[in-house]
């Protein structure tokens, strides 16, 4: 009996620990609300998330909503607002409400330029300050694809500790590239690192859907998988669509495999092991996302975006000249409703679903509208600036005063960007002096060459960084240079010639750029000899035709448009199938860039791209999409003879080595982001000769492995949701291309597209005492970016970028007599040091270091200026 009792009573304690040890097992999960005011919100749904907090006190959120949405609660349920704002006062790790992502407009990041990414968040944490100010941001999730690789670098310097790479319910437009380990330090280009939680490498993609990952019902599968791959924590999520009435998200969230509810502050502050950390150095092609790139409404979204991104921090870098120098009041109220007008336009939503919306009121339009709001006030600032720097000659800091009794007008070209520019500039001229005999004469008195085409000049400018220089314009005849640069060939031909190349268009091949041979490269031919189409021409699927359309394929017309000594003008008219196209090709003397304005006036609405399920059929759960193959949409195609071929390409803040073998790709479980932001630049394999191409707007490029990339063109045809995307009138793109030694790098390709983004805005002045020239910022080191200056109060903000691989010094020198304190500061306000001043007659000055990729903000206080 006693050896009975004895076996029976170790019996039920090893079934009692056994049955502890496999609840000790604890899986965790993070639920919550994505969405807004403008996504999606109801009327009345804080009532139901504040019902369904109170009702399940175990279910913990986490919250992505656009921030102007409390504004309307505040306004419509002030009751439900205070119950609301009580949830989110605990702001412990404990706390039942976290925050991840305050951004204002809620972009998906990757397609924007880097200083808008910095207003998102500056813009959007000021915003739920105003709701409320005791929030603690301390990690950053999103449900939609909203990432890129500088994340780490800026979110650090918000003061966020944490993040997710997860978005395992709402993979329409991609997800990130899946990766090992529980926790791990998501690594920026800076070199930041960020403690994240990745998309598991166990992590899989829904067999059954093209828009989840198991991770978003925290599945057996997904839990199993999780934990044979060594993830003692395994962790799914779900921010859910803001409307949703479900309450907490698991259905069947009971028994022993019962997940717990946690926030992404809570779980990695204090459950996720930390034990061997790998560093993961992430790059932007590990954000796999991919829209329906080529189609003419996603065109037009990214060019509207593009213009008013370089409008705005064009406009407040001249205000705050005018503001330092002239001592005139700053629009800021201005400049804080056009940033909101251009952050809402970068709302992911206009770019996955924008014709989604009532009639005149879809993303579509609505972008139409913020932007137009966003231009007309940043157009009135500058004019406001550029008013006050022409006219108040005696009360700022006037490096010299340009008087010409000979001259009534002046032409005053302003440079935004941080390095001099020299190079061409053209101004419309008024009415006064067309058809008369002119001078431009520098501020030192030298004769500046020009070329008048019409009533509009071009001619040499030499603009300080930052700043404006001013010429006179005098009625008198000067001895002007007659070169041409157009000229034909004996085959006929059209060939331009310039100081660095030599190129020629064959009509007989639709206009096609047949040589381009760069003349201070030892005379190397950059155009691939077995391309028969050459270069620049352009190819596509018509599926309705089911023919492969070329430009090649018809005779073109080329016709001279200017040739002068400085700058020339060919415009080549050709046709591809039945729709006519043209193409205006612009070169400069000495210029690097080859710029291309293309218009093409479609005939109705043809399909273009792939013909996969264009004629019904479409489904949701299909992994094969039409819009995904870039392969057979329209392309303009740059054969190269560069052997071996790599490829960078910018993205915010960084630039990428591609890893792709090809950028072609079919279904949704095989995304590549094959995304220009700006530019793409292509090597030979010893890096010895390069071919850089930029375009006006977001897209994506082409690279079939061998010899040729391409630029997309055109889509139309079925995309997300069966939804059709339509051509509805003439598709305009422009872009620029140039050859170049070495990598992008020592070619200075980030810096050239800087200045062909922002080229030197150029005014008349009419008037008989203006300012020599003015400037506001000085670099010594003009390979730094100046990502904005701006005025906040009285102080004076300077963002310096390092697009670079090497850390770089620099001297900045601030044309003020001294300051009170010039401080290196965080993105939130945070200093971090403050800088030793040096003064002299020109100014206050500062040395600094900035890191590989590194971003600085400095902030000048206690500014005094010269003249006082």
């Amino acid at each position: 009996m006693m050896n009975e009792s004895v076996k029976r009573f170790w019996l039920i304690a090893v079934l009692i620990l056994t049955g502890i040890a496999g609840n000790t097992q604890k899986v965790y999960f993070v639920d919550g609300f994505h969405g807004g005011i403008y996504g999606h919100y109801p009327a009345g749904y804080t009532a139901f998330i504040n019902e369904m907090l109170a009702k399940h006190p175990e279910w913990v959120i986490s919250l992505e909503i656009e921030p102007e949405t409390w504004d309307s609660v505040r306004l419509n349920e002030p009751a439900n607002y205070a119950t609301f704002r009580d949830y989110l006062a605990d702001q412990s790790d404990q706390g039942r409400v976290e925050y991840v992502n305050p951004s204002y407009g809620q972009a998906y990041l990757y397609n924007i330029h880097g200083e808008s990414i910095i207003r998102q968040f500056s813009y959007g944490i000021r915003k739920m300050k105003s709701h409320f100010p005791g929030l603690v941001y301390s990690s950053y999730s999103s449900e939609e694809p909203c990432f890129t690789s500088a994340l780490p670098q800026i979110l650090s310097s918000f003061g966020f500790k944490y993040a997710s790479l997860k978005n395992p319910n709402t993979c329409w437009g991609g997800y990130t590239r899946a990766h090992g380990g529980e926790l791990l330090n998501w690594v920026g280009p800076d070199g930041t690192k960020l403690l994240t939680v990745p998309r598991y490498a166990s992590e899989a993609l829904d067999p059954n859907s093209t828009w989840q990952t198991t991770a978003s019902t925290n599945s057996k599968a997904f839990i199993s998988s999780a934990l044979d791959a060594g993830i003692k924590n395994p962790v799914g999520m779900c921010l859910q669509d803001a409307g949703w009435k479900f309450g907490p998200w698991l259905k069947k969230n009971t028994g022993p495999d019962k997940s717990t509810y946690i926030t992404w502050r809570n779980y990695i502050g204090n459950v996720a092991g930390r034990q061997k950390l790998a560093d993961w150095k992430f790059s932007q092609e590990d954000v796999q996302v991919s829209l329906v790139w080529g189609a003419q409404v996603l065109q037009q979204i990214a060019r509207q975006v593009r213009v008013s991104e370089n409008k705005i921090v064009r406009s407040e870098k001249l205000a705050s000249m005018a503001s330092v120098l002239q001592g005139s009041s700053y629009p800021a109220a201005a400049f804080d409703e056009a940033w909101r007008g251009l952050m809402l336009a970068q709302h992911h939503d206009c770019w996955i679903v924008p014709y989604n919306g009532k009639r005149n009121n879809t993303w579509i339009d609505k972008v139409q509208r913020w932007t137009d709001t966003a231009n007309r006030l940043v157009d009135s600032s500058s004019a406001l600036a550029w008013s006050v720097l022409n006219g108040q000659t005696g009360n700022g800091v006037v490096i010299a005063e340009q008087s010409d009794a000979g001259a009534r007008w002046f032409v005053r070209v302003y440079n935004s960007n941080a390095g001099k520019y020299t190079g061409i500039t053209t101004v419309d001229l008024p009415n006064a002096l067309n058809g008369k005999n002119l001078s431009l004469i520098s501020s030192t008195g030298k004769v500046v060459p020009h070329q008048l085409d019409g009533n509009r000049v071009s001619f040499m400018a030499d603009v300080p960084g930052t700043g404006i220089s001013t010429y006179s314009i005098r009625e008198q005849i000067s001895a002007t240079e007659n070169t041409s640069m157009v000229s034909r060939t004996i085959s006929g031909g059209v060939k331009l010639e310039t100081d660095l190349y030599q190129l020629v268009f064959d009509p007989a091949k639709g206009g096609a750029l047949v040589s381009l041979v760069a003349k201070k490269m030892n005379n190397k031919q950059f155009i691939q000899p077995s391309a028969t189409a050459g270069m620049n021409s352009m190819s596509g699927y018509f599926f309705r035709d089911s023919s492969i359309l070329s430009t090649a394929a018809q005779i073109a017309t080329i016709t001279t448009v200017s040739d002068g000594p400085l700058l020339a003008s060919i415009r080549i008219d050709g046709f591809i199938g039945k729709h006519p196209f043209s193409q205006l090709v612009t070169v400069t003397k000495s210029g690097d860039l080859i710029d291309v304005d293309l218009n093409i006036n479609w005939v109705g609405n043809p399909g273009i791209g792939d013909s996969y399920k264009q004629s019904g059929g479409y489904k949701a759960e299909d992994y094969r999409k039409a819009f995904y193959d870039d392969s057979k949409k329209l392309q303009t195609l740059f054969p190269l003879a560069l052997e071996g071929q790599k490829i960078h390409k910018n993205a915010p803040f960084d630039v990428t080595e591609s890893r792709l073998a090809t950028t072609f790709f079919q279904t949704w479980d095989s995304i590549k982001n094959n995304i220009i932001l700006n530019w793409v630049d292509v090597t030979d394999a010893k890096g010895q000769y390069g071919f850089a191409l930029f375009t006006d707007h977001t897209t994506n490029y082409s690279h079939d492995g061998g010899s040729t990339l391409g630029l997309t063109t055109q889509y139309s045809g079925v995309g997300l949701w069966g939804r059709n995307y339509s051509i509805t009138g003439p598709t305009r793109l422009h872009y620029a291309f140039f050859p170049h030694k070495g990598g992008w790098e020592q070619a200075a390709v980030w810096q050239k597209n800087s200045y062909w983004n922002n080229p030197p805005e150029a005014a008349l002045v009419n008037g008989s005492n203006v300012p020599a020239a003015q400037q506001l910022v000085s670099l010594d080191n003009d390979r730094l970016e100046i990502t904005a200056i701006e005025m906040q109060g009285d102080d004076l903000i300077v963002r310096l970028f390092n697009p670079s691989t090497k850390p770089s010094a620099a001297n900045i020198r601030l044309p003020v007599k001294s300051a009170k304190t010039i401080s290196a500061v965080e993105l939130d306000g945070r200093v971090k040091s403050r800088f030793k001043t040096v003064q002299s007659a020109s100014g206050t000055s500062v040395n600094l270091q900035i890191k590989p990729f590194g971003i600085q903000t400095i902030r000048i206080s206690g500014i005094k200026k010269l003249s006082t």
